[in-house]
């Protein structure tokens, strides 16, 4: 609205309209507002525009009221859909899903003993070495052995040429008749001759033994693996029996799980797992081996006199016992170092087919959670270990002796017979 648009009644009978000639101003006030006379109809006029335009803005008000009210409405009800979703989402992971944190990656560890006493003369590997099945790890002073196994040799053929004297005089004792010597004199004989043979067969026996404890002398490594904690130097004495090197099994490596017993019944044998070491972004890849069938229990220890030590529980609090679970690790991302003791949080996928929408499957192992939560835990069939199948059984190669030699074969031509005399070379 202008200057010229704008009315100003002096009178409720007199009305001013614009003049053609140029208004007068008071020239003393340079905000005087000038004076303009309009006609009735006009007046009239500019007020029905000024209430059609009022009810203008009286229904778009309205309007954005309603709109801003209905998206109030619509924000509460799609913050609560996503609060709801998030809500159920999170107890699913929380709460029913099959993973823990309270992971551990463990491994067989060989202790290793001398099978024979002695001072270490040599030492072939260092602290935290890699070695292979049947490497030497230290050597034992071989002297003493050495000289027992030529004494044991040499009382090998004392006894062996006995027993062939022996056998020689027994026989010809049995070829000559009642009259020319008695019976029980072949008794002694023959009784003799047994003896000597049972003496000849521990001589033998002493002389493995001896062959064995000169091969033990040369402590080798009885799988693959590392060296750990390596204390021991030369000049140590090793005693028979006492563990003095410790290797890691590095083909025996394998990842506990210690579950919740309210997450077991989604837990089978033959599900994938993933498993998060601390530290490492890359997760270790398996798949559930087995499930442990027993833990300690406390209550069932017996204490003072034979009673049973139940420990007081709170009734309306229930901690959940965790069961161990054995992943058998089929995948090792590179440049993750695979430590016995390291901690991770270990997640059970149920083994199904990857293809279809993602979003879908969840939402459908979140319904089948809140189910089992309202009904209780469906386990799926066939989920347990088959208790025929039996793993592969492992085994520690052992020395064996050479072929033990027989009396003739030590001692050639010192009996040939009964009435032949023995060979010059048999005679020494």
């Amino acid at each position: 609205m202008t200057l010229n648009e704008m009315t100003y009644t002096a009178a409720p009978t007199e009305t001013f309209s614009a003049p053609s000639g140029p208004i007068p101003t008071d020239t003393t006030d340079e905000h005087a507002v000038p004076l303009v006379k309009t006609s009735p109809p006009a007046q009239l006029a500019s007020r029905r525009d000024e209430l059609e335009a009022s009810g203008l803005r009286t229904r778009t008000n309205r309007l954005k009221r309603f709109g801003l009210a209905a998206g109030r409405v619509g924000a509460t009800v799609a913050i609560f859909a996503v609060a709801l979703l998030s809500a159920s989402v999170i107890w699913d992971y929380y709460v029913t899903s099959p993973w823990t944190r309270d992971g551990r990656v463990r491994v067989q560890v060989a202790s290793i003993a001398p099978q024979v006493s002695g001072q270490i003369t040599r030492v072939d590997v260092v602290d935290n070495q890699h070695v292979h099945k049947g490497d030497v790890l230290y050597v034992i002073d071989p002297f003493d052995f050495k000289n027992a196994l030529d004494q044991s040799r040499a009382q090998l053929v004392v006894k062996a040429a006995d027993l062939q004297v022996k056998q020689v005089q027994a026989r010809r004792r049995q070829a000559l008749s009642d009259l020319a010597v008695t019976v029980e004199e072949k008794q002694l004989m023959a009784g003799s001759a047994a003896q000597a043979e049972g003496t000849f067969q521990a001589a033998q026996a002493q002389v493995s033994q001896a062959e064995i404890n000169l091969d033990r002398t040369e402590v080798r490594s009885p799988v693959n693996g590392y060296v750990t904690n390596l204390l021991m130097r030369v000049g140590d004495y090793a005693h028979a029996g006492m563990t003095n090197v410790s290797i890691i099994d590095s083909d025996s490596y394998w990842i506990d799980g210690y579950f919740e017993e309210t997450k077991m019944a989604h837990i089978c044998v033959g599900d994938v797992a993933e498993a998060r070491l601390l530290g490492y972004d890359n997760p270790v890849v398996g798949r559930v081996e087995s499930i442990t069938r027993g833990i300690s229990v406390s209550d069932a220890s017996p204490s003072t006199q034979g009673l049973p030590n139940v420990d007081p529980v709170y009734t309306w609090v229930r901690l959940a016992q965790r069961v161990p679970v054995r992943l058998k690790i089929t995948h090792v991302p590179q440049g993750v170092p695979l430590v016995s003791g390291l901690t991770a949080t270990v997640t059970v996928k149920e083994d199904q087919a990857s293809d279809g929408n993602w979003f879908i499957k969840r939402m459908n192992e979140v319904r089948e959670r809140w189910s089992d939560q309202l009904r209780g835990a469906h386990p799926r069939p066939a989920c347990l270990a088959d208790p025929s199948v039996v793993g592969p059984a492992s085994s520690l190669a052992t020395p064996t002796p050479s072929k033990p030699l027989t009396s003739e074969e030590i001692n050639p031509g010192l009996a040939p017979g009964l009435t032949a005399p023995p060979r010059a070379e048999a005679v020494r």
